[in-house]
């Protein structure tokens, strides 16, 4: 049994938030929240609500029993990029890219 769950233009960039799903990858769920709780990251937060509805998706549409799922897989794609321009000195520009993400997360039971 498998339950999935996907956050899409989630605001920060991937680089960023995979850091923040290695530390999780194939924990049991208890475990995630208690890591991702606790950890000081932005990404962390966004994960953390993505697992929760995961979770509940398993419980609720799956009837899974919640003591016993782990995280099966959780991948960060790139969404789409924003690009803004910085004024600089002598009338020149640069650019600024401001990165989203698409988290997704599926668990199982064991």
């Amino acid at each position: 049994m498998e339950a999935l769950e996907k956050h899409r233009f989630a605001r920060t960039s991937p680089q960023k938030a995979r850091l923040v799903a290695d530390q999780i990858r194939g924990l049991h769920v208890e475990k995630a929240l208690e890591v991702l709780t606790y950890s000081p990251k932005k990404s962390a937060a966004l994960i953390k609500k993505v697992l929760e509805s995961a979770i509940a998706n398993a419980e609720n549409n799956e009837g899974a029993d919640i003591d016993e799922l782990s995280i099966f897989k959780i991948f960060v794609d790139e969404g789409p990029t924003m690009k803004r321009i910085k004024t600089r000195a002598k009338g020149r520009a640069d650019r600024i890219f401001k990165r989203s993400s698409h988290i997704t997360v599926v668990v199982a039971d064991n």
